[in-house]
């Protein structure tokens, strides 16, 4: 023991003799030290190996959510809220990470849940204006139109009623709807008057009501592909409608709509139905000249 001490008072009195290689062993050996003890220290403050798999926490509340993440070593902060009337308030919708993804303990889900109840608008009086008014100012206000019913008048496509929640409104009615509900308008047609269906091939389901509504249609049945669902269903379009574009139509007639995610889809269906309206119109500017041409030799035979 004694040989080894003086063993090592030899090294530390050598070293001493060339201070800037003792100086620098000794920077070294703290450096060393603090690198260890900062790894140690991110290991711990990390949980460094701990991990965990994040569980579904879509479709339940959000208390049985929280409860659900903590036991889990995990947080939930909410990101967002949607309004979906087929759920209740509270329950979750989304979430990211999604289930299953293996995460470290202490990682934070951002969920988003379902509102308790949609924002209230007031209803704008739009009786005695052009169905196109009518239209713009509901949908400014973040409304819709529930239905068009055509009454025999000479003023067509102009508002002689507005109905919602199976009351007429008067002009000074002061009343306030769900955002997104529907106002049911009736509406002044002349006797034998029609319209021409809209291409709504490759729109969103609200811009494809909008144009049926100003063409003077009804939104029929809307369907949707198996790729949609109740949050990604602002996203999707539509590649079916149930009356192609260019046909002539009564108003207040309906057209049926069918949606999709799928983006080949749609553009395939926006081509055909682009060539099936060429088709009509040059069927029709055909059948006009035929008509022409007939009442020219109506009129050479006058005698």
């Amino acid at each position: 023991m004694k040989q080894t001490a003086n063993n090592d008072k030899g090294i530390v009195a050598r070293c001493k003799r060339h201070p800037i290689l003792f100086n620098l062993a000794l920077i070294a050996l703290a450096v060393l030290t603090l690198a260890l003890v900062a790894h140690l220290v991110m290991q711990v403050a990390t949980r460094h190996g701990s991990r965990n798999e994040v569980p579904d926490f879509t479709g339940i509340r959000l208390a049985d959510a929280e409860r659900l993440a903590s036991g889990r070593g995990l947080r939930l902060r909410i990101n967002d809220s949607l309004f979906v009337a087929s759920y209740d308030g509270g329950i979750v919708l989304d979430q990211l990470p999604e289930a299953g993804t293996t995460v470290k303990d202490g990682r934070t889900v951002y969920i988003t849940i379902n509102a308790f109840g949609q924002k209230m608008v007031d209803v704008p009086y739009v009786a005695g204006r052009s169905l196109r008014q009518a239209k713009n100012m509901l949908e400014i206000a973040g409304l819709g139109i529930e239905r068009l019913v055509y009454r025999s008048d000479m003023a067509t496509n102009y508002v002689q009623e507005q109905w919602y929640d199976g009351r007429r409104m008067d002009k000074d009615a002061r009343v306030q709807a769900p955002m997104g509900s529907g106002v049911t308008l009736y509406v002044g047609a002349e006797a034998g008057s029609a319209t021409v269906v809209p291409k709504v091939v490759g729109l969103t389901l609200q811009a494809a009501k909008s144009r049926l509504w100003e063409s003077g249609l009804n939104v029929g049945r809307v369907e949707y592909d198996n790729d949609v669902n109740r949050l990604n269903r602002d996203e999707a379009t539509v590649y079916a409608q149930g009356v192609g574009a260019g046909i002539r139509a009564t108003l207040g007639g309906e057209v049926s709509l069918r949606l999709t995610l799928d983006t080949e889809r749609v553009a395939s269906a926006s081509t055909a139905a682009d060539k099936a309206l060429l088709n009509i119109l040059e069927q029709r500017r055909a059948e006009e000249g035929d008509t022409a041409a007939g009442l020219s030799d109506d009129d050479t035979n006058i005698d």
